[in-house]
């Protein structure tokens, strides 16, 4: 091999090993950063990690809603409709957040209750987000596939 092709062989494998670790890390990184949506059955189910920040996606229930008289602390409860889950969340929030409407809130497990640092509302009647959307989705297969385990002891 002559010390041309010594050199352009070290400078390329170089120029991959460089490649892969920007990969790597972009990977790592991203993966760190992601917030999954789960919904109030996933989390009881225990999907979620202990201390992981997390998107929980569901309706508000109706005469849930609780806001404190002294701050802008609120409490109410998100549900998929077969299990439901407490949030509280202090802020001002969005003007479309309602009893009945879809919500999509960001935040981690604090105790027995979901603290939210953010949240977002749909925008009209018929739109749900598709995350959602397919949150409900499992949740309805997990609620069948336990009522079925359940029936079947």
């Amino acid at each position: 091999m002559t010390p041309t092709r010594k050199r352009r062989l070290v400078i390329v494998s170089l120029v991959v090993a460089a490649v892969g670790v920007a990969a790597a890390l972009i990977a790592f990184t991203l993966g760190q950063n992601t917030n999954y949506l789960f919904s109030p059955s996933e989390v009881q189910a225990g999907h979620v990690a202990p201390d992981a920040t997390f998107r929980l996606g569901g309706v508000v229930l109706e005469n849930s809603v609780h806001r404190a008289s002294d701050s802008l602390r609120v409490d109410f409860i998100v549900t998929d409709r077969f299990k439901e889950m407490p949030v509280q969340y202090t802020g001002i929030l969005p003007d479309l957040f309602r009893e009945g409407q879809s919500i999509v809130a960001t935040g981690k497990m604090d105790g027995g209750h979901f603290a939210a640092t953010q949240i977002l509302a749909k925008h009209d009647e018929t739109y749900m987000p598709p995350e959602v959307h397919d949150a409900i989705e499992k949740a309805k297969h997990v609620d069948h596939a336990s009522a079925d385990a359940s029936a079947a002891n």
